[in-house]
């Protein structure tokens, strides 16, 4: 009776106390919305929005009126009023490879195009988000 319950329990908990997975497909929903924030804040500002990476997190800032890049720009407010417009990866999730910084111009089209993806342990999860060179437009 007690190996049928340790393996019962074994089944249900033993799931959830492994949770990388799920935190690093947050991180990418996360980087995902704030990508596109990012874009349609360009769009809606007819301002300069630039992307700023480090290895686990991803912060938005805007130009100066009437300026074209970001150096002495305007830390963004992210879309629920949080202050400086950021994702931050928990721990043990990562992009699998150090993105590039990129910025969208007013219309909405990024400086290069990007590709990322998120990383849980070392492992990469979910789908590759990409943003298209022409459009801007941001998709996984």
């Amino acid at each position: 009776m007690v190996i049928v319950l340790v393996g019962v329990l074994a089944v249900f908990v033993m799931p959830r106390l492994n949770n990388v997975d799920f935190k690093a497909r947050g991180f990418h929903d996360e980087t995902l919305s704030l990508l596109r924030y990012a874009q349609k804040s360009a769009i809606a500002q007819r301002r300069t929005v630039c992307v700023g990476f480090s290895v686990d997190s991803m912060t938005l800032n805007m130009a100066a009126a009437g300026a074209t890049g970001c150096p002495g720009g305007v830390v963004m407010t992210g879309p629920r009023g949080e202050s400086p417009a950021r994702v931050k990866a928990s721990s043990g999730v990562a992009y699998v490879t150090q993105p590039t910084d990129f910025s969208f111009n007013g219309l909405g089209q990024p400086s290069v195009p990007q590709s990322l993806q998120v990383a849980g342990a070392g492992v990469a999860t979910g789908q590759i988000i990409t943003v298209e060179a022409a459009t801007g437009y941001v998709h996984d």
